[in-house]
């Protein structure tokens, strides 16, 4: 039949009025339920890539921290040691014996000092452990020689010294840089070069220096060349009645440290206690370079101190003069922080390590470095702390 009012078929086009039958409830129900289930899995997908996504990021921050956790605990473990390793009270009696020692500038032996500086000095050093003067009289040239220009005023300074000191030794301080890592510098491998060492060394005691004391950086350890040099060196010493002596690195802190350092920075700072004990049988006194030593606490600066001095003195002989370097400089930068590197700090550890390995050893002291950076509360620490 046609509905003539639309032109179309009546009975097919559905009602729009009509009830709705129970399986038009069912076709909706269920494409309601297939869009909601659709929907559904959407949101759990989702969930799962976000937690996946943060345990990427956990594992990614794990990966990170484990190695720079390896790297710290290490380092937070000795920091943690050497600060125990400042505690405890000094042994009675662990003072000056008399034995120490003053690096000084080469103004002393240049023309620029004169009269009235020696008699400042006599002053500064009147009842305190000074023996020895080590007055920069250098430095070596890269072939071993020594030029008589580079000391002009020595005769002048030694005389003036013995006058108004006279106990007091005055030694030719001479140095140079090794090209150990470089390829500047002295090369001890030569023979030639060790001659001239040797002959500069009888040039110099020739001038009436005391003595003469060595400073040769970077020394790495186990250098035979520079062991073969010291016994030339002190043939040449001895037969003049006069002291060698020796500016040291210092002593691995763990067995074997200056390998894995010099394997990973270039430059093997240490010494092995072994090299060490070999260096030290070899001379008449032996000056360890306690500073410089990285360390970011006054109280972690102490406890190496002590811990380089229990090890120097555990293999230095008790007849070669064993002294500890303080540092009388005042620098910021990486290697030496000076709110660390103090001189109460270091007296206070030279007495620690002292007390705990050998407090009655006679031939023991300090070496100051250096005079002409030292302020007035580097010496009033070295004598309230040191000479008493």
């Amino acid at each position: 039949m046609t509905d003539h009012s639309t032109g179309t078929d009546a009975e097919a086009t559905p009602d729009t009025d009509a009830p709705t039958t129970e399986a038009d409830k069912a076709t909706e129900t269920d494409t309601t339920t297939e869009t909601d289930t659709i929907t559904g899995v959407d949101e759990a997908a989702e969930a799962a890539a976000l937690r996946r996504r943060r345990r990427r990021r956990r594992t990614v921050r794990i990966a990170l921290a484990v190695p720079l956790l390896l790297l710290v605990l290490p380092v937070l473990v000795a920091l943690a040691a050497l600060r125990v390793n400042y505690t405890g009270d000094p042994a009675d009696g662990t003072y000056t014996r008399g034995k120490d020692a003053l690096w000084l500038g080469h103004a002393w032996v240049d023309g620029r000092k004169k009269d009235a500086y020696v008699t400042a000095l006599a002053d500064r050093l009147k009842d305190t452990g000074i023996r020895d003067l080590y007055v920069h009289s250098g430095p070596l040239e890269h072939d071993g020689t020594l030029p008589g220009s580079s000391y002009p005023n020595a005769r002048w300074f030694i005389a003036a010294v013995h006058r108004e000191m006279p106990e007091v030794r005055v030694q030719a301080w001479l140095g140079d840089v090794l090209a150990s890592e470089s390829p500047h510098g002295m090369r001890l491998e030569r023979t030639a070069t060790r001659a001239a060492v040797v002959r500069s060394t009888r040039e110099i005691l020739a001038t009436g220096f005391d003595g003469v004391h060595f400073d040769l950086e970077p020394l790495h350890s186990g250098d035979r060349n520079y062991l073969t040099l010291l016994d030339a060196l002190h043939r040449v010493t001895a037969a003049q009645d006069a002291p060698l002596s020796v500016a040291a690195h210092q002593i691995d802190p763990v067995p074997g440290f200056h390998s894995f350092w010099g394997t990973t920075t270039g430059h093997p700072k240490w010494w092995s206690q072994k090299f060490f004990g070999e260096v030290a049988r070899r001379v008449d006194q032996i000056a360890v370079m306690s500073y410089d030593t990285i360390q970011p606490l006054e109280s972690t600066y102490g406890g190496y101190v002590a811990q380089q001095t229990s090890l120097a003195l555990e293999v230095t002989p008790p007849t070669t003069d064993l002294l500890m370097g303080l540092p009388f400089y005042h620098e910021n930068r990486f290697g030496h922080w000076n709110h660390a590197e103090t001189v109460p700090a270091g007296v206070r550890g030279v007495r620690l390590g002292l007390s705990r390995t050998d407090a009655d050893r006679a031939n023991f002291g300090v070496a100051l470095y250096v005079d002409f950076a030292a302020e007035e509360a580097d010496w009033t620490a070295y004598r309230d702390g040191w000479v008493r």
